[in-house]
């Protein structure tokens, strides 16, 4: 949500995803943004980015100056992503200022330093394409030889006044050092920019995570701290900010069923139609198995369900449906049903969450289940997780549809806090699997332990499954600490039965 106010600078749309979120608006216009990182955190990515957007979105001509790269690698690099930067050069859309040094030649310092000429080449270019967009990339291949700081200030102040003038919105790429240290090579390039981006590349449990933090925007508010993004050969840079998400979802009163009937008695008619169910128990307790009843239960309503599997192959969750008479691929030719399985370590959770957005905006079901969503935890740390969790969590309920996700305890009988998953708080219904040990024998037991804006059963309800799938029996009686994994027996209804025996007549002799 937007805090801009009248007295605000006005704002241009990046068109980049989440950026304008988490910039409230977007760029200062008219103005000169300096984006620094180490390298392969992104930068030159999000500079062209913002530039294509700008063309395919907005209609306004760019100009890309690149101190570095030459612009036949420009071209060609970029076309991974889709972007056809010849085309655009043709079509006098976008162009491009070749800036990079000649390889044979020899850089001194002596005297002063001038970029007139270079200011003038750009300005021909912005006047060609009639741009309002301006990128910069690699400056700093222009300094390397100086060794006064004083002089790139100066020469970097003369840089942004000169495009100033020009009326365009402009980016400059610097690399730095590392990721904690100082914005720019010379310290001073913070200073001279109207507005700063970092773009941090850490490496995070063997696994690379990008991050991209508004370090100031001058005279302009914006939301602070770090925000995921992952680049993506789909979008380019995709930013995922947990600020942008609203709790402004709709709620409906409307129930689904869960596909057993049972447990739609215990929970006072079904579930809400968008509502995020957790099912959680050890393994082996039966929880793709209640994945396959709420999927059979969508596919018998002619809905689409959408079915992400984590640690089963498609042809693994089809062969076990079919044992329990659901007929998965029969609803996937009638377009009921999608499977999309992948390892969570295959990419970071960012990636993740980007793709199955995708999927389920592609499919469009009206039903989502996730098996298992523990398999994710163990695929970044304990913040991507989370934030992989509620962005996931929000994009459904925003879509008012049904979600079901799944986790593993660790400890075969009862188990550790829910809670300390990260999961069960943005949760709506928990389902609780487990195992009992009774008189040597292991059993289930099934607990419904909230539901949010109805009753429900309070029961610890045994279970069995057979070959027709999951069938609810009657509440455990007698015994407690079910769900802690240590049962205590009562005996008292022998107490009482052997009280009315003593007191009916005279103890009996032994």
């Amino acid at each position: 949500m937007s805090e801009q106010t009248a007295w605000e600078i006005a704002r241009l749309e990046t068109g980049i995803p989440g950026f304008d979120q988490v910039s409230n608006g977007g760029l200062p216009k008219n103005r000169t943004s300096v984006v620094a990182g180490t390298a392969g955190s992104g930068k030159t990515v999000l500079a062209l980015q913002f530039l294509m957007s700008g063309v395919r979105n907005y209609d306004e001509g760019g100009v890309f100056v690149t101190f570095e790269e030459s612009p036949e690698d420009l071209i060609y690099n970029v076309k991974s992503f889709g972007w056809d930067l010849d085309g655009l050069l043709r079509r006098k859309k976008i162009a491009v200022v070749d800036a990079t040094p000649d390889p044979g030649e020899i850089n001194v310092e002596a005297g002063s330093f001038d970029l007139t000429a270079l200011l003038a080449r750009i300005e021909n270019g912005v006047r060609e394409v009639n741009a309002k967009r301006v990128i910069l990339d690699a400056i700093g291949a222009l300094f390397p030889q100086f060794t006064d700081s004083s002089t790139v200030r100066r020469e970097l102040h003369r840089i942004a006044a000169g495009l100033r003038k020009l009326g365009v919105t402009t980016l400059i790429t610097m690399e730095r050092l590392d990721e904690e240290g100082g914005v720019g090579r010379f310290g001073v390039e913070e200073f001279v920019a109207d507005n700063v981006i970092i773009l941090r590349n850490r490496l995070d449990q063997e696994k690379r995570r990008r991050t991209i933090e508004i370090l100031k925007f001058r005279g302009c508010m914006h939301q602070k701290g770090e925000y995921t993004f992952t680049v993506d050969a789909s979008e380019g840079i995709s930013i995922l900010p947990l600020s942008a998400i609203e709790l402004k979802q709709s709620s409906s009163d409307k129930r689904v069923s869960s596909g057993v009937e049972e447990l739609d008695r215990m929970c006072s008619g079904g579930m809400y139609r968008d509502s995020i169910i957790l099912v959680s128990g050890a393994t082996g307790t039966g929880k793709t198995l209640t994945v396959t009843h709420y999927v059979k239960a969508a596919i018998e309503a002619g809905e689409r369900a959408l079915l992400f599997g984590s640690e089963e192959s498609r042809e693994q969750l089809t062969r076990n449906a079919r044992s329990w008479g659901v007929d998965f691929e029969g609803a996937e030719k009638a377009g009921l049903l999608r499977i999309v399985c992948r390892y969570p370590e295959i990419m970071g959770l960012e990636d993740h969450l980007l793709q199955m957005r995708r999927d389920i905006g592609d499919f469009k079901p009206s039903r989502i289940a996730v098996d298992s969503m523990s398999a994710f935890e163990l695929a970044g740390s304990r913040r991507s997780f989370r934030e992989f969790v509620i962005g996931l969590t929000s994009h459904i309920k925003h879509l008012e549809i049904t979600g079901l996700i799944t986790n593993t305890t660790p400890m075969l009988m009862g188990g550790e806090s829910i809670t300390e998953t990260h999961i069960s708080t943005i949760t709506d219904t928990i389902i609780l699997l487990r195992y009992v040990e009774l008189h040597g024998e292991m059993r289930r037991g099934l607990a419904i332990l909230k539901m949010r804006g109805t009753q429900h059963e309070k029961d610890i309800r045994e279970y069995v499954i057979d070959g027709t799938g999951m069938h609810i029996r009657e509440p455990f009686r007698g015994i407690h600490g079910i769900l802690t994994g240590t049962p205590t027996y009562m005996f008292s209804r022998e107490r009482d039965n052997l009280s009315d025996m003593f007191s009916a007549g005279p103890r009996p002799t032994i």
